[in-house]
């Protein structure tokens, strides 16, 4: 059975661009990185064979997990039987999921596809108002530039949008060699927990709109790289619009979309 396992988490990473793990230990430090309060029921993305699932379903939790290759989901089904009911055959970027969760609150974890880790926190930003708790494994250099603060040159959109809504935190770095296949680079494990007060006190669209545009062109000044809002002369003099994206911390960005708020 073990040897048909590794095929198929061979086979399985080729399409889905994942790096399967294999280490136990680290399995049950990311399902402990969970705090579960607010929330009583969890969503694992793509759980492959179940290495963390299994100690997920340990926890005095709700587990469902989502996957979209069928050999891991058949998988899934013969050996934990009491999850079949809570297996999600979907594409977690392309699935609504208030059709299973109906609006009530849930957190998500995972071993996140390198390939499409980004999309899956702007999911869960867009979700904020149901994710109180976010934690998982990404490419290491991804989860340094999510919790990384503003003078940091990994500092960006990511970094931003994230810490505009939740606290971020680096946990531990993953290396490679306990993943099949292993992956050419190290992995880093984080968890994002949503502020007590994550409601803006600015246009949100708009937030997101000023804080992609400035780091776009994150070379040039916060004046250059907003020219095309057409903002007042006066408010184009203000000092902040002197600076790079990089030096605002995600409390400035809000302020200055506060005041492109006022002056369009």
């Amino acid at each position: 059975m073990a040897t048909n396992s590794n095929q198929h988490q061979v086979k399985a990473k080729k399409h889905l661009g994942q790096h399967f793990l294999n280490d136990k230990q680290i399995a049950e430090r990311i399902a402990d990185t969970l705090s579960l309060k607010n929330y009583d029921t969890v969503l694992e993305i793509g759980p492959g064979m179940g290495v963390l699932t299994k100690y997920l379903l340990k926890k005095d939790i709700t587990t469902y997990v989502i996957e979209i290759d069928t050999e891991s989901v058949d998988y899934l089904k013969s050996s934990y039987l009491n999850l079949a009911p809570r297996i999600i055959e979907k594409d977690f970027l392309k699935y609504d999921l208030n059709l299973v969760f109906k609006g009530k609150p849930f957190a998500i974890i995972g071993n996140f596809p390198y390939n499409i880790s980004t999309q899956i926190v702007f999911k869960v930003l867009e979700m904020r108002d149901q994710i109180p708790e976010f934690s998982g494994m990404f490419q290491k250099e991804v989860a340094e530039r999510i919790c990384s603060k503003e003078g940091s040159k990994v500092y960006g959109i990511l970094s931003v949008l994230a810490q505009a809504f939740y606290d971020a935190e680096y946990l531990f770095t993953v290396p490679p060699t306990v993943f099949n296949p292993p992956p050419k680079v190290d992995s880093g494990v984080l968890r994002l927990t949503r502020k007590e007060n994550y409601a803006l006190p600015c246009n949100v669209d708009l937030f997101f709109k000023v804080v992609k545009m400035a780091f776009q062109q994150r070379r040039k000044t916060i004046r250059n790289s907003l020219k095309t809002l057409n903002l007042s002369n006066n408010l184009r003099e203000d000092s902040i619009f002197g600076m790079r994206p990089e030096q605002l911390s995600v409390q400035q960005f809000i302020e200055l979309t506060q005041r492109i708020e006022r002056d369009l």
